[in-house]
């Protein structure tokens, strides 16, 4: 027995491969929560209660998955070429630092009609910066980006630090480790009254469409997926390999800075190093669910902030840790590889 790959994927498949890991995560989530001696039907009930019940849970949960869509785009962008950028956390603390400062220092007094866009720019520049450096490395001498994108998740998350408890530290935080805040004029608005769901959805979203068009619609989307399935292939037709992986590095990092900017701008206000938990690594598995489709981020990522904000709830109700969050997210990019393995390959004789 051996696998053998398929000549032809069938579209049906390939649709139905997210929905059966995400199907298969879910049932062995379902088999610890038994275990846990409690009804999966009534903690998977919880759960959706607690993320779609009510107004204040459905925004949240929007609000959560606005900056999963951001990071989840920037994995997707940056596989597709396969550029493999792990470093998307990193990167979305560079942008969020970055915003804060310059909304506090550099353009607080200005007109928010023309600050608010810059600061989106700037984070997006920042997180840029932190993947054309390795992208450029791997370029020049061969190093794996894999590993410096990684390493570098630690070291900005301690400049963070280094810089909030220093040059950037609130001094009417009362000793919390926190940014000096972004200007009040200068924050992004909100989208309903008296939730922390604000534009930066919209910005998500449009970023998404953007991606679509870009991938679908240009030369360069088309060179882009010509270096991530052939770069040899893709050279000899007369791709430039360097310019088309150090766009993909400037977009791919630009969207996880965009992601770090508008929580700050939309839901913080501040800096701390606890502002995301694990939105870079949470848009890996949005990217693997979409299978590196705009769209998939987007509904992979409403699934994903579904499962975590309605965990607490579920927690709260049935006793069960909210840890089964990370289960099903862990089991689904689990599932997800396998399913992927089985619509490209075939097991023959």
């Amino acid at each position: 027995m051996r696998l053998e790959r398929r000549t032809h994927v069938p579209l049906a498949a390939a649709a139905l491969a997210p929905l059966a890991a995400v199907g298969l995560a879910l049932l062995l989530a379902a088999g610890l929560i038994a275990a846990a001696g409690v009804s999966p039907l009534a903690a998977y009930a919880e759960l959706l209660r607690g993320a779609l019940g009510s107004r204040l849970a459905l925004t949240e949960t929007l609000a959560r998955a606005t900056p999963l869509i951001l990071t989840g785009l920037a994995a997707a962008v940056a596989f597709r070429a396969r550029v493999w950028n792990i470093g998307a956390e990193g990167q979305f603390y560079g942008g969020a630092l970055l915003t804060a400062w310059a909304g506090h220092a550099l353009l607080a007094g200005g007109p928010p009609v023309l600050g608010v866009p810059a600061l989106l720019l700037l984070g997006m520049a920042a997180g840029a910066l932190l993947l054309l450096g390795p992208v450029a490395l791997r370029l020049s001498l061969g190093v794996d980006e894999v590993v410096t994108t990684l390493l570098l998740n630690f070291a900005v998350l301690l400049f963070v630090g280094l810089m909030i408890e220093g040059p950037l530290r609130d001094p009417l935080a009362f000793g919390w480790p926190q940014s000096v805040p972004v200007a009040s004029d200068l924050r992004l608005p909100d989208l309903v009254p008296r939730s922390r769901l604000h534009v930066g959805l919209l910005v998500a979203l449009a970023a998404a469409a953007l991606v679509w068009a870009v991938n679908a619609r240009t030369v360069w989307g088309a060179e882009t997926r010509a270096a991530g399935l052939n770069p040899r292939a893709a050279a000899f037709a007369g791709v430039s390999l360097p310019r088309t992986l150090l766009g993909v590095a400037a977009l791919s990092g630009g969207l996880a800075g965009l992601g770090g900017a508008t929580e700050v701008l939309g839901v913080t206000g501040s800096v701390t190093t606890n502002l995301s938990p694990g939105f870079g690594t949470a848009g890996i598995v949005v990217a693997m669910l979409a299978g590196l489709h705009p769209a998939g981020v987007v509904a992979s990522a409403v699934f994903l902030a579904t499962v975590f904000v309605g965990a607490d709830a579920m927690s709260r109700a049935t006793e069960v840790p909210s840890f089964i969050a990370d289960v099903i997210m862990s089991a689904s990019l689990l599932a997800m590889v396998v399913a992927l393995l089985l619509v490209t390959h075939r097991v023959a004789r």
